[in-house]
């Protein structure tokens, strides 16, 4: 299981994009979060072409489905999405992993139950978005 933001275990960011410009300006380590697939469709084929490592917040199959194709490396989704993708991830062994954003690390053991991939804390997600 991977966790990202908490004090005792050093991970990348996770930085909030919604521009091209943004994306330039992100540290070379940072993985790239888009919060809206449609949206962001062209933004996410420039860093499948240019391999930069990516995340999107996804709450349907078909977009966890898209977000593997587009060479996504996480998928954040609600609690409530979070089985019935992790599911789905591993029956067709995705190389996307799921990770679900938490508040507390009381949150850790549950999800970990659940066979989820990761959780995400707050601290670990910076935003880089156009106001």
């Amino acid at each position: 299981m991977k966790i990202f933001g908490h004090p005792w275990i050093e991970s990348e960011d996770f930085v909030e994009i919604d521009s091209l410009l943004a994306i330039k300006q992100t540290k070379p380590a940072s993985i790239l979060l888009f919060d809206d697939m449609k949206h962001s469709i062209e933004l996410l084929h420039y860093c499948q072409r240019e391999a930069l490592p990516t995340a999107v917040r996804v709450d349907e199959i078909k977009h966890a489905i898209f977000a593997n194709l587009l060479n996504v490396q996480y998928i954040i989704t609600p609690l409530e999405k979070a089985s019935e993708i992790q599911a789905l991830v591993q029956h067709y062994l995705f190389d996307t992993q799921v990770v679900v954003e938490i508040e507390s690390e009381d949150e850790i053991e549950r999800y970990a139950k659940m066979g989820i991939d990761g959780v995400i804390f707050a601290t670990a997600i910076i935003s880089m978005r156009q106001v």
